[in-house]
């Protein structure tokens, strides 16, 4: 007879993917042992197993989980704005407020993700296209001057997104900056660049806020 499920299942079960999470990124994945993982839990072994087959099916769990919340996110906040240009801004945002909440998915993602079955990274890849495919688009709207073609598109969205998927090592979301300042600084260096002068800057900026 199978196992009837708890009331409390789902809280439980997300309680273990919120411990492994941080245990995994703490310890790295290969290096944490079911045993710590089970501690971690304060489950014991075959109760850990009732929810999860296996350690890889927490962490598999644990990226789909995160990636799906960053395109529900995206798509969201792009659907709130009508103008290109502010769509693209709360995209960015979106992504970079997720991120300060969740640094230990993101050290997941990009250090463990290669000991997932080859069909799960698929599966988990193929969620992180629609992520790049939203803000390449957006971007190719944005490019009045022709700069992304088929030769450069890939270049231009992932140096964007090389700042975006990095920035967890070193931002600190409850220093000086917050996770929205953070994101709009990205966006006016990347559309604008460093150098613009400051009356230009200053321009842009009393234009969106008044937007």
């Amino acid at each position: 007879m199978a196992r009837t499920r708890s009331e409390n299942y789902d809280d439980i079960q997300q309680g273990i993917l919120t411990a492994a999470c941080e245990l995994f990124a703490q310890q790295g994945y290969t290096r944490a042992s079911i045993a710590e993982l089970a501690e971690a839990c304060r489950l014991s072994r075959g109760a850990l197993y009732h929810y999860f087959q296996s350690k890889e099916a927490i962490l598999f769990a644990i990226l789909d989980a995160h990636v799906r919340q960053m395109i529900a996110d995206v798509e969201t906040a792009i659907a709130s704005k009508s103008t290109t240009l502010d769509q693209f801004r709360v995209a960015i945002r979106a992504i970079v407020e997720l991120n300060a909440l969740s640094s230990n998915e993101q050290r997941l993602i990009l250090n463990d993700l290669t000991f997932l079955s080859e069909s799960e990274q698929a599966m988990i890849k193929s969620l992180e296209r629609q992520i790049v495919d939203l803000v390449s688009d957006l971007l190719i709207r944005l490019d009045k001057e022709g700069k992304i073609v088929k030769r450069t598109k890939k270049i231009y969205t992932m140096m964007l997104f090389g700042i975006l998927n990095f920035s967890h090592t070193w931002f600190d979301p409850a220093g000086g900056i917050t996770p929205t300042e953070f994101a709009d600084m990205i966006v006016d260096l990347f559309l604008y660049g460093f150098t613009m002068p400051t009356s230009q800057a200053v321009k842009k900026n009393a234009l969106r806020q008044g937007a």
